[in-house]
């Protein structure tokens, strides 16, 4: 296997080998979705890079004779396994190729959000639960090699560690693929429901915005705009515009990000026209089209108002809930077949 995988080449059943991110932005990128140009630093090249680590000193069966309750020991172990994970040198044709996709992918010099992409054998990353790592505006290949390389040590985590072992996952089936993609420098971002996440109503979209990088929102630094729009008719239903006090852009300098205040107008002021609501609408109908169910979607717009896609996951909470409600389906046939199987009887 290739220690980089380009998101035109990948796709969702390529999950095990570029996690659950890389697969969604390869799927998207295949289905004609706007979405910033990237790479998958692949599973491949995760395990090369502990191979080497192991040939010195095992890590997985470290952690695999972990006692989760044991707080001390774990944290021991987790800053001994990060430390040798950040600071043993990684093998020289895996750092060869992240440089090489990374010159060709920025060619211009622009910055790259670095964001794990954690693969589970389930659609869920439940046995990664809060390691999806981002780190956004990273400014040139070797911080993002570095930033890489905090996202394959997150699986040390003391949390993710012990996760595993209450769960009796085995190690043989961790790890962590990682997405490098174009920065976005966006007038405003957020997030979108093709369901409802308050009802489960299936006929709307709500999408939910504001200033600046759509970090802010995730996070939850920064209360949203929300609109709710019909599917079919884009009839906007619901305005709640709100005051949107700050927002995250890019650092001066050094790369990050930082947040800065927003002025006294524009913290009042709607972030997406109504024209913009309508194309992030249609957007929202086509992924939902191509995947065949509800869909959470990350989303951008740029400086002019184009609209980009980062990242788009099934919704869960109201699939999940439609599983547990729905009806015991009934053997096929006649209403009397079962009673003339009891009696050996035979229909004339």
């Amino acid at each position: 296997m290739e220690a980089v995988a380009w998101f035109a080449d990948v796709g969702i059943k390529d999950r095990p080998t570029v996690g659950g991110k890389g697969g969604s932005l390869g799927e998207l990128t295949q289905a004609g979705i706007d979405v910033p140009a990237g790479f998958v630093v692949t599973v491949a090249a995760f395990e090369q890079f502990l191979e080497k680590l192991e040939e010195k000193e095992p890590i997985r069966p470290l952690v695999e004779a972990l006692d989760p309750d044991d707080l001390g020991a774990a944290t021991k172990l987790s800053e001994q396994l990060r430390a040798r994970m950040m600071g043993d040198e990684m093998p020289a044709e895996v750092k060869d190729a992240l440089k090489s996709a990374h010159a060709q992918l920025c060619e211009d010099g622009q910055p790259v959000a670095v964001r794990s992409s954690a693969t589970t054998e389930d659609a869920e990353d439940a046995s990664f639960a809060g390691l999806q790592d981002t780190f956004l505006w990273v400014l040139d290949a070797d911080a993002m090699i570095a930033r890489t390389r905090e996202c394959w040590a997150s699986l040390y985590s003391v949390e993710s560690m012990t996760y595993r072992r209450k769960q009796g996952i085995p190690e043989s089936r961790v790890a962590m693929a990682v997405v490098v993609q174009r920065m976005v420098n966006s007038r405003c971002a957020g997030v979108m429901f093709t369901r409802s996440p308050t009802t489960g109503d299936k006929s709307v979209i709500t999408i939910e915005g504001a200033w600046g990088l759509g970090s802010s929102v995730v996070s939850g630094e920064v209360t949203p705009d929300k609109w709710v729009l019909g599917k079919i008719t884009g009839e906007i239903s619901q305005r709640d515009i709100s005051d949107k006090h700050a927002r995250q852009v890019p650092a001066p300098e050094g790369g990050g990000i930082v947040e800065v205040e927003n002025e006294d107008d524009k913290r009042s002021a709607p972030c997406l026209t109504d024209d913009e609501l309508l194309a992030l609408r249609e957007v929202g109908r086509k992924i939902e089209r191509h995947y065949g169910k509800a869909q959470d979607i990350e989303w951008a717009l740029d400086q002019d108002g184009k609209v980009l896609l980062l990242q788009s996951r099934p919704e869960t909470v109201w699939a999940m809930k439609d599983a547990e409600s729905a009806p015991v389906k009934k053997p096929e046939g006649k209403a009397y077949n079962h009673v003339m199987a009891i009696f050996g009887g035979k229909k004339s």
